[in-house]
């Protein structure tokens, strides 16, 4: 008989052989955060997150949950505890030097009316 688990309000979902990864337990799955890409030529965006035992499962689980209605046309999953990111309150100092380079503006160039979308 297979071990059966209804955590989280989902119903009865079938655990016995399914890899926890590293350092994880059963029921503690890693967290992945999911960009989509919505068509060709656009950013990927972030749209939420899932748990799951590897990034094969996550990419799949994001799939099902966050592309049913063919949204997407590429997905990224990423550990959340491999992101690394700044904090909004440190904005200022961390993002002082930039302000110094004036070349880096559009204002600084002369840009003709035939350019579009700036």
């Amino acid at each position: 008989m297979s071990d059966y688990t209804a955590e989280g309000g989902h119903g009865a979902v079938p655990t016995e052989g399914v890899p926890t990864g590293s350092g994880t337990t059963k029921g503690s799955w890693p967290l992945y955060e999911v960009f989509v890409r919505g068509k060709r030529g656009l950013n990927h965006v972030h749209v939420g997150s899932i748990h799951a035992a590897d990034a094969e499962m996550a990419l799949h689980n994001a799939r099902d949950l966050y592309t049913r209605r063919n949204e997407g046309v590429s997905i990224w999953v990423v550990r959340a505890e491999d992101i690394t990111a700044s904090s909004p309150a440190e904005k200022d100092p961390f993002f002082a030097p930039a302000g110094d380079k004036v070349y880096r503006h559009p204002t600084f160039y002369a840009i003709p009316e035939e350019v579009p979308h700036l």
